[in-house]
């Protein structure tokens, strides 16, 4: 398994600046219409990015170098940092909740939950773990929480919500998970979803699937019928079908649940001559976003990254 604790010591102070995607079609002058949707979009030299979500128009992409966060815009390929947004702690998991105008953002280890505006950037609160050794990966806001995996701990991070404003800062709660799911050498939690009053995660180190009850914690093991998410990473849910992304396989393995969550069916590997180390996907007007994170990269904060674009599987 590959580390990801980044040094912040080399981290990057990225000012707010506005990108063009190569290869981004442009509309002729006066035709009226609009170019082909880019296939890949290009991020600052150096972001280093882990994390991607949605708002349903929007993409944006954390950095684990600095924490800033990225805006962009799938239809041009155009980019820009939200101008408040680098913490000097890495953005890992990120995930955009339009009923609060905010961006939630897993702190690696930094060991925290930052709630941040996703107009700015701004920091609007925090809410750290008890001290220890941490490493806050991924997280899913539901009408209820917020619920983030620790990937060196067996046990959820919470944060109540309770209507449309963001709690004020403070511990997290912490819910212990107990049941199938045991911890092992390696990164465990990471990705997170949530679905039918359930929470789905992957444990990377062994490349199994989880169904979590939010209430308890209890863990159940999803059959894949022998079939292993090796370097599971991110997760992305569309009804009953889970994205996996598999980051040193390069690859995303498509599985359709069954209602209970317990069972499936691995119906696809997508993939791409344009990935390298994918981590997180977002789906977007039927086509999947995947951020390439290049682990493994000699010289993280000089190369290249970027956005590559997935058609996902119809029907």
């Amino acid at each position: 398994m590959r580390t990801r604790i980044v040094a912040l010591a080399t981290a990057l102070l990225l000012a707010p600046a506005t990108v063009a995607s190569t290869g981004a079609a442009q509309a002729a002058p006066g035709s009226g219409t609009a170019g082909p949707t880019p296939d890949r979009i290009e991020l600052p030299r150096g972001w280093q990015p882990e994390g991607i979500t949605t708002d349903g128009q929007k993409l944006y992409v954390g950095s684990l170098a600095t924490g800033a966060i990225l805006r962009a815009n799938p239809r041009t390929g155009t980019t820009s940092v939200l101008p408040r947004s680098a913490t000097g702690k890495p953005a890992v998991g990120v995930e955009a909740d339009r009923r609060r105008g905010v961006i939630w953002v897993a702190g690696g280890e930094a060991g925290e939950i930052r709630a941040q505006s996703a107009a700015s950037g701004r920091v609007l609160a925090t809410y750290p773990l008890p001290t220890a050794m941490r490493f806050v990966n991924d997280l899913v806001v539901t009408r209820d929480a917020v619920y983030a995996t620790d990937s060196m701990n067996q046990e959820l991070a919470v944060v109540r919500l309770d209507g449309k404003q963001v709690p004020a800062s403070g511990p997290a709660e912490l819910l212990p998970l107990t049941g199938d799911l045991v911890y092992g050498a390696g990164f465990n939690a990471n990705g997170i979803v949530a679905s039918g009053g359930y929470l789905v995660l992957v444990q990377s180190a062994k490349g199994l699937l989880f169904r979590v009850d939010p209430l308890t914690g209890d863990t159940e093991q999803i059959d894949l019928g022998g079939y292993l998410v090796t370097n599971g990473d991110g997760l992305e849910i569309d009804g009953d079908r889970l994205y996996v992304v598999r980051n040193r396989d390069n690859l995303i393995a498509v599985v359709d649940l069954a209602a209970d969550l317990l069972s499936r069916e691995v119906t696809d590997e997508l993939t791409s001559d344009d990935v390298d180390v994918p981590t997180t996907v977002a789906l977007l007007r039927g086509s999947l976003y995947a951020v390439n994170a290049r682990f493994g990269n000699p010289s993280p904060a000089t190369a290249d990254y970027w956005i590559t674009r997935l058609d996902a599987p119809r029907g």
